[in-house]
């Protein structure tokens, strides 16, 4: 009788709670631990003995959040790390709270958006030979004018707005100016100079005199799934904001410019034949195409959008269905998102375990008193975030506060719920 595969013992950094059993499901031929969530740094040669006493470990890091020690610690003994993004099509709604990924980008370079070492992405797109691929190509071009023909983009909305009223008559040059999320790694690791979304829209209309200045804000600060860091308001004397759900694709309709940071929004423009300036350097700043202001001297080869296009979404990231974890096509994915807004259903996706049980003893105190402050603190959550994180708060209040990213947060609920 056959022996069944080895499983591959892989220790997993800054993995979110609600993302384990997906990973579990993703890659079924590993055995994961997953680290606790913002561990010290001082737990890390605990975490790095562990390591060394498996056989063949390997190591999954979200993003960069790693202890400072683990790369080096993971050279020296010669252990794989691979970084772990978000792909290039990431989910059905317009945002990333809690969803289930559709892709996922595996690196053992850096992460995809972090400009100052190359990624395993850099790399594929310095070296390999495009042009001595032109069934890859032809995939490539395919699967432009898919994304085109049905709006479908890395968030998924599939709102649609009167663009007519919302953007008013065109009477000249259109610039629309795409915001993000400014503490998010993409720019802290992708733009080497300070910038705000306002510094971003300041610049466009400097120089864009005379033009239609059109500010769109990131989804999630529009959710309020992550809170922003400068206000809209203080340049609304230059631009005209845009504050109702609207997609991508329908954004991108009538403008003749975009302004970026380091937004994937930008690549999406240029598939559009828009012209697009990036203040960071994002995977697609360096080839030729965008009006970059920061250089990257490790680039510089030319690439046409299809090549571009082959390298960062058919060959670089993992697809997967998020139900059984099975692997799928970047043309299955799309597919499957476009049959989503076709039938206009629920997405069948996997659902929260129930709230924890009132129990007389344990992390929420004698008689489990804790637990009638949940409706009071769930009120607060909503007013602070939204509906959907006062609802992931309810079903597990300490694991909720115990993964917030901001540290503030964090101490916040330490204080609450000292324990567990």
């Amino acid at each position: 009788m056959s022996q069944p595969p080895k499983m591959i013992t892989t220790y997993a950094f800054h993995i979110h709670g609600w993302k384990q059993e997906l990973f579990k499901r993703y890659f079924p031929d590993r055995a994961f631990v997953f680290v606790p969530m913002y561990a010290r740094e001082s737990d890390f040669e605990g975490w790095a003995a562990r390591i060394l006493r498996e056989a063949d470990p390997q190591i999954f890091v979200w993003s960069l959040r790693a202890p400072k020690r683990l790369k080096s610690f993971a050279l020296e003994h010669d252990i794989p790390v691979f970084y772990i993004e978000d792909g290039f099509i990431r989910s059905v709604v317009a945002n990333a709270s809690r969803t289930p990924p559709l892709s996922l980008a595996l690196d053992q370079g850096t992460a995809y958006f972090d400009c100052r070492e190359p990624s395993d992405l850099e790399r594929l797109l310095c070296c390999y030979d495009f042009d001595g691929a032109p069934e890859l190509l032809a995939r490539a071009s395919a699967g432009i004018r898919f994304l085109l023909d049905t709006g479908v983009s890395k968030y998924n909305s599939g709102a649609r707005a009167d663009l007519d009223r919302l953007y008013g008559p065109k009477s000249g040059k259109r610039v629309l100016v795409i915001g993000q999320v400014e503490d998010d790694a993409s720019i802290q690791f992708g733009c080497l100079s300070p910038v705000t979304n306002n510094d971003l829209v300041r610049l466009a209309a400097r120089e864009n005199p005379g033009a239609q200045i059109i500010y769109k804000p990131h989804p999630d600060i529009l959710n309020r799934v992550r809170l922003a860091q400068s206000d809209p308001q203080d340049v609304q004397h230059l631009c005209q904001i845009i504050k109702q759900p609207l997609s991508l694709s329908q954004a991108f309709e009538t403008v003749d410019h975009v302004y970026t940071i380091t937004s994937l929004a930008g690549f999406e423009a240029l598939l559009r034949g828009l012209k697009v300036t990036v203040y960071g350097c994002p995977f697609y700043a360096g080839w030729g195409l965008t009006d970059d202001r920061q250089p990257n001297d490790r680039r510089g080869r030319a690439l046409s959008i299809e090549a571009l296009f082959a390298g960062a979404y058919l060959l670089y990231p993992r697809y997967f269905d998020p139900q059984s974890g099975k692997s799928l096509s970047f043309e299955e994915t799309v597919e499957g998102i476009s049959r989503y807004f076709a039938t206009r259903r629920e997405p069948d996706l996997p659902r929260h375990s129930p709230g924890p049980k009132w129990r007389a003893w344990g992390p929420y105190g004698v008689l489990g008193w804790r637990h009638l402050i949940t409706p009071l603190l769930a009120m607060i959550v909503s007013k602070i975030g939204n509906s959907h994180d006062a609802a992931i708060f309810r079903q597990d209040p300490i694991l909720f506060f115990r993964e917030l990213s901001n540290p503030r947060f964090r101490l916040i609920g330490r204080i609450i719920y000292p324990f567990g």
